[in-house]
């Protein structure tokens, strides 16, 4: 079974909106594009990397999409992770049936039941990056068996939030963790099952 493993850079609020540039996604008036970029440091670009170059295929909404179409086919080689264009990108969309990017499939009707049905086929982990309409569907339907989370030591005020209106009652384990210089806490949440509650 493929396990669906959502990777974000995510504010200590919960945002996930446009952490890379300025011009990302403004949707919303969001004003903080590229906040990641000054907590950049050897640690996180290292353990980054690591996650990025593991074999993986892309599972995206349809806006992510449609910001990486015409970024990665360009940059790839730039960033060092030629995976995301050999990768098969699942797309979940209801409007777009092609893309000249390829190897991509587009989902459209029910969308969690199809991605159900692709975590049983044979291959690797389906890596979700952005994506955050989507990512309330996943959650909502419990498809998410890991969050990959980088937590940056800022808060953002607005924009679109990892758990929002999907969020459903889960519990968690921390299989991973570590500390970059700038503060960006690197940890790996693992599915544990339903919540217990004490006195």
């Amino acid at each position: 079974m493929r396990k669906l493993i959502v990777l974000e850079h995510i504010s200590l609020d919960g945002v996930i909106q446009a952490p890379g540039g300025p011009e990302e996604d403004t949707s919303g008036g969001f004003a903080y594009g590229g906040w990641i970029s000054p907590y950049s440091d050897l640690v996180l670009g290292t353990v980054l990397r690591r996650k990025m170059n593991m074999p993986f295929d892309l599972l995206l909404g349809r806006k992510t999409f449609e910001i990486w179409e015409p970024y990665w086919p360009q940059h790839a080689d730039e960033w060092g992770w030629p995976g995301v264009n050999t990768a098969t990108k699942y797309v979940a969309s209801n409007s777009r049936t092609s893309s000249q990017w390829q190897p991509s499939v587009f989902l459209n009707g029910d969308i969690p039941e199809k991605i159900a049905n692709l975590k049983q086929q044979p291959g690797p982990d389906l890596n979700v990056w952005g994506s955050g309409n989507l990512l309330q569907t996943l959650i909502k339907h419990d498809l998410v068996d890991t969050f990959w989370l980088m937590i940056y030591p800022i808060t953002l005020g607005g924009g679109k939030r990892l758990f929002a209106d999907g969020t459903i009652p889960a519990a968690f384990m921390v299989t991973e963790s570590q500390v970059g210089p700038k503060g960006v806490i690197i940890v790996n949440y693992e599915r544990a099952g339903a919540i217990s509650t004490g006195s």
